[in-house]
C-alpha cells in the first residue's frame, strides 16, 4: 500500500504574537517541523509544541531559517557557508535542549523558507547545512525538497532522507516551488491541492504552473501551518488520502 508522511510547519508563534492553531493542525499530522527562534518561535513556544506534539504521538522535528524576525525568514539572506552552519547547529540545538528535557525525541531538521529555497538550488548551501545536521546527530533524517540539491547534499553527507512535495505550493518546470510573491504561489482550494497530491504519490508527477508535468518523489508531504484554514485543509487532505488506501505515518 502507498504511504507517506505529512507534515506541518509550526510553533511560529512568538512573544503576544500567534501564527496559525497548532493545537488544531497537530492531530492530523505524523510530523511536526517546529520553528528554532530565528524566523519565529521562542523559549516558550517550542516548549509548548513539543509537548503538544509528544501527548499527539506526532513526530518532533528541527525547523530552522534565516535569522528574520520581520520577514518570517522568507527574505534571501547572503550567508558564508560556516554562518549558515552555524545558524543551524545552534537553531536546532536550542529545540534539542527542550526535547531532551521533555524526554522527547528530535526525529528531523527540515529548513525554512527562503533558507530551504535556497539549498534546494545551492549546492554549498545545502553542504552547510547537511554537515551542520550530520554533526549535531548523525541519525536525525533531513527533510528536503523532492529531487533538490538539498536532498542530494543530504545523500551524499550519509544523512536519512524525505522527499518532501507540498499541498499548497504550486511548482515550476524545473521542480522548485513558485516563489510566494508571485500569482498562484498558494493552492488555497482544498480540491485542487488533493488532485495535486493525489498525482505526486500515483503515478509520481505535479504539473507546474507553466502546465507541464514534473516528476516528484513523494515521502513526506507538508501543509504550511500559518495559512488560514490549514486545520480544515489539514483535515480534507487526510481523509482524502485514507480513503485512497494510503498509510500516513511517519518516516522516523
Amino acid at each position: 500500500m502507498p504511504e507517506i508522511d505529512f507534515n506541518s510547519d509550526v510553533g511560529e508563534g512568538f512573544s503576544l504574537y500567534h501564527a496559525g492553531d497548532d493545537a488544531a493542525v497537530l492531530p492530523h499530522i505524523t510530523s511536526a517541523n517546529i520553528a528554532c527562534g530565528f524566523h519565529a518561535g521562542d523559549s516558550r513556544t517550542m516548549r509548548r509544541t513539543v509537548a503538544l506534539a509528544a501527548q499527539l504521538g506526532v513526530a518532533v522535528g528541527a525547523h530552522p531559517g534565516f535569522q528574520d524576525l520581520q520577514g518570517f525568514g522568507r527574505r534571501l539572506m547572503k550567508l558564508l557557508e560556516d554562518e549558515v552552519y552555524e545558524a543551524v547547529v545552534y537553531q536546532v540545538g536550542a529545540l534539542m535542549g527542550f526535547t531532551c528535557a521533555a524526554g522527547v525525541p528530535l526525529k528531523h531538521v527540515k529548513p525554512h523558507g527562503a533558507l530551504y529555497n535556497l539549498a534546494a538550488t545551492h549546492r554549498p548551501t545545502a553542504d552547510a547545512i547537511c554537515h551542520a545536521v550530520k554533526d549535531i546527530d548523525p541519525g536525525l533524517m533531513l527533510f528536503g525538497l523532492s529531487g533538490s540539491e538539498l536532498t542530494a547534499a543530504a545523500t551524499a553527507c550519509g544523512l536519512k532522507v524525505a522527499h518532501e512535495v507540498f499541498a499548497d505550493r504550486t511548482y515550476q518546470d524545473d521542480g522548485t516551488l513558485t516563489p510566494r510573491g508571485q500569482p498562484g504561489a498558494m493552492i488555497e482550494d482544498v480540491t485542487v491541492a488533493v488532485d495535486q497530491v493525489l498525482n505526486m504519490l500515483h503515478p509520481g508527477e505535479v504539473r507546474s504552473i507553466q502546465g507541464n508535468w514534473v516528476p516528484v518523489r513523494a515521502e513526506t508531504l507538508c501543509i504550511h501551518g500559518d495559512q488560514p484554514g490549514a486545520a480544515a485543509f489539514a483535515w480534507s487532505i487526510k481523509q482524502a488520502l485514507l480513503s485512497e488506501g494510503v498509510v500516513i505515518r511517519s518516516p522516523v
